[in-house]
């Protein structure tokens, strides 16, 4: 099968026919942004330093260096995503007002990010865990940073991708939410099992 390529910038209808548990990989650019960031323009109204309408954000905390002799050039060492969860109480003002089509993280959402994706066309996708250093791969190039007094962890990296993935759709521009989903199937396995385990457990007490 093909791999599902999406390329920034984006628009509502390149994300019609992505749908939760799909998997995608992105090209074009991404820009790390968690929680500080995330604060500033919610809670303080401050203007996000880069323009983000169209493109993608990561929740990440990235291990970036210097490059030697390159007038201010960083490389990207690792860039693992952070949880998602964190930024829930943003996460649907954030994406109405920049236009951000494309989130990426670690773990599920909840209904405040469902209800913004759905509303603004948007989708939020799931990188898998423990694999920081693969995702650094992906990066080709760092192109620029803002708001780097607020360290390394929450500086706004942009950075110029291939294939950056895999990246598995957790919430989509349906009123989809896998995790969700995800939750009403598990929890029926788990009474179905617990009933099981309790008929042959009861003597004990």
């Amino acid at each position: 099968m093909d791999k599902k390529v999406l390329t920034t910038p984006l628009t509502a209808e390149d994300l019609e026919s992505i749908h939760a548990g799909d998997i995608i990989y992105l090209s074009g650019h991404i820009v790390t942004c968690r929680d500080v960031a995330h604060r500033r323009l919610i809670e303080e109204g401050r203007e996000l330093p880069v323009d983000v309408k169209g493109g993608a954000i990561l929740h990440a905390g990235p291990i970036v260096r210097p490059i030697p002799d390159s007038d201010g050039k960083y490389e990207m060492i690792s860039v693992g995503p952070t949880t998602s969860m964190r930024m829930e109480k943003f996460e649907r003002e954030f994406i109405k007002q920049t236009d951000v089509k494309v989130i990426v993280g670690k773990g599920g959402m909840g209904e405040e990010t469902m209800k913004g994706c759905q509303e603004n066309k948007a989708i939020h996708c799931v990188f898998p865990a423990g694999c920081a250093v693969v995702a650094a791969t992906c990066v080709e190039e760092i192109e620029d940073s803002q708001w780097m007094d607020l360290g390394m962890p929450e500086t706004l990296w942009v950075c110029r991708v291939k294939e950056f993935g895999p990246l598995i759709v957790s919430i989509d521009t349906h009123g989809r939410n896998i995790f969700e989903e995800n939750k009403i199937i598990y929890n029926q396995r788990k009474d179905e099992a617990t009933e099981e385990i309790c008929k042959n457990v009861s003597f004990i007490k």
